[in-house]
């Protein structure tokens, strides 16, 4: 499990238990644009089968990310946000690189993510377009359905 202090009286977890599930559902239901929709279900099973990541201060939980990954040789970062309020002070930047920095993600063969608008952030850590795009292949099926 990883702790750290960050900026500003920041902290960073890998605690699956402080991860605040109601704010990650309602954020990537309500807020984000790549899982519009999710269902509660599927966030719970999101976090209790990936390595998480939450910044804290004090018992409130400001920002979220998460890697789905063997270990080994692939990892996929997804889910990455900061909450409104906290957003302008580096919160981000310092997520991204306490994940990438993470004992259990060194010597990985892949490590993908998708992103519409983070372009600058990820680049500052070694991510790029796909070198051959026409390797790679998805099945989509968007969020939808009643919520809760």
């Amino acid at each position: 499990m990883t702790a750290a202090a960050g900026p500003e009286g920041y902290e960073l977890s890998t605690d699956p238990a402080r991860v605040d599930r109601d704010l990650v559902h309602r954020f990537l239901r309500d807020e984000s644009y790549w899982a519009r929709g999710i269902s509660r279900e599927v966030v719970d099973r999101c976090i209790e089968n990936s390595l998480c990541f939450g910044v804290y201060r004090g018992p409130e939980q400001v920002a979220f990310a998460r890697v789905v990954t063997d270990r080994a040789a692939i990892a996929y970062l997804g889910d990455v946000f900061v909450v409104q309020a906290h957003r302008g002070r580096g919160l981000g930047k310092w997520l991204v690189e306490t994940v990438m920095a993470d004992p259990d993600l060194q010597g990985l063969r892949r490590f993908l993510l998708g992103t519409a608008d983070a372009h600058s952030l990820y680049e500052r850590f070694g991510f790029r377009p796909l070198a051959n795009p026409g390797r790679m292949m998805e099945i989509a099926r968007p969020y939808e359905g009643p919520e809760e």
